[in-house]
């Protein structure tokens, strides 16, 4: 690999270090931060401190053979992760729009390099005094849901060009492994029902597609949020069904429901958008059940309000 754990930038590539360099109009790389690997082994995002600020480097490298966690090591998978780091390169490079309550980083400089690997380097919002939490407070939980909205807000019917035509990692059509080994046939019959009923919306906006805790970042009172690999178009609530799944257990989720999609839709402020996305709410976590069902059947989130939300669904088709 090009980087490796190391205090210095001696074990840096050197047509890497002097793109680093340029791009930031630095003289030195003092220390090189692993923040972490990427999924399957798929290269790693560090913190680069120059000689005068610091920026985010994700560095891209396939792997030999992949690592994955659940074991979900195909050729599929592998196309799947490749595409969805061009989709990141691309959202950089030609869709990150200053919106007025949504902090996104700013790109720096983007590319390929020797043995086809792909960079990307990244303002550090820890410089700004953004930084990760793993339990967020009411107010908190209100920031994400009105990032959420103003994004979708401003992205209402904008063509997802370059990006996935349908965003969200747990999309059918890029899952069709895990919908083959899904052992509840009721719910796999109904899947391409779900699925275009979703896709056939009247209004889809542009989503993160990947929307949970760990990629949103926190300072006082705003939020920012990072790691745009399967952005692309769909309806809103995607997000917000799958933001919410990442911070309330099945009890809290229950009480919780009503008061979130109030505060997202107040933001969101468009009525007729609230009234088609409301009802495709219930639909959003049948289609994200579907998935964990196939390819994690254990998952802590196939719980009794997913449960619940998938019942009601297929009662309805």
């Amino acid at each position: 690999m090009l980087l490796i754990q190391a205090k210095s930038s001696g074990a840096m590539d050197h047509q890497l270090k002097n793109i680093l360099l340029s791009s930031t109009n630095s003289s030195s790389i003092e220390k090189i931060e692993l923040i972490q690997k990427l999924w399957s082994g798929y290269g790693s995002l560090n913190r680069i401190i120059l000689n005068d600020q610091s920026v985010i480097l994700k560095l891209i490298k396939f792997p030999n053979a992949s690592n994955h966690p659940r074991g979900w090591n195909t050729n599929l998978s592998h196309q799947r992760k490749a595409r969805s780091y061009k989709v990141e390169m691309d959202w950089y490079q030609n869709y990150n729009q200053p919106i007025i309550h949504v902090k996104i980083p700013r790109l720096i400089q983007q590319g390929g390099l020797k043995n086809n690997e792909k960079f990307l380097i990244l303002e550090d919002l820890s410089n700004e005094g953004y930084s990760p939490k793993s339990t967020i407070n009411t107010s908190q939980v209100k920031l994400c849901l009105k990032w959420l909205a103003k994004f979708h807000s401003h992205y209402l019917n904008a063509e997802p060009k370059h990006l996935w035509p349908i965003g969200t990692y747990w999309h059918l059509e890029t899952r069709p492994e895990e919908l083959r080994v899904m052992e509840d046939d009721k719910l796999k019959k109904a899947a391409h029902i779900i699925d275009q009923k979703l896709n056939s919306s009247k209004y889809k906006t542009i989503v993160h597609g990947d929307a949970k805790i760990a990629n949103f970042l926190f300072k006082e009172k705003e939020v920012a949020a990072v790691d745009f690999q399967y952005v692309g178009g769909g309806v809103g609530v995607k997000d917000v069904a799958y933001f919410l799944s990442s911070i309330y257990n099945e009890d809290e989720l229950q009480k919780k429901e009503s008061w979130c999609l109030d505060n997202y839709f107040k933001e969101l402020a468009n009525p007729e958008v609230e009234k088609e996305w409301r009802e495709l709410y219930p639909y959003v976590w049948c289609d994200f059940y579907r998935f964990l069902k196939g390819w994690s059947p254990g998952h802590y989130k196939l719980n009794s309000y997913s449960e619940q939300m998938k019942n009601r669904v297929l009662e309805w088709i």
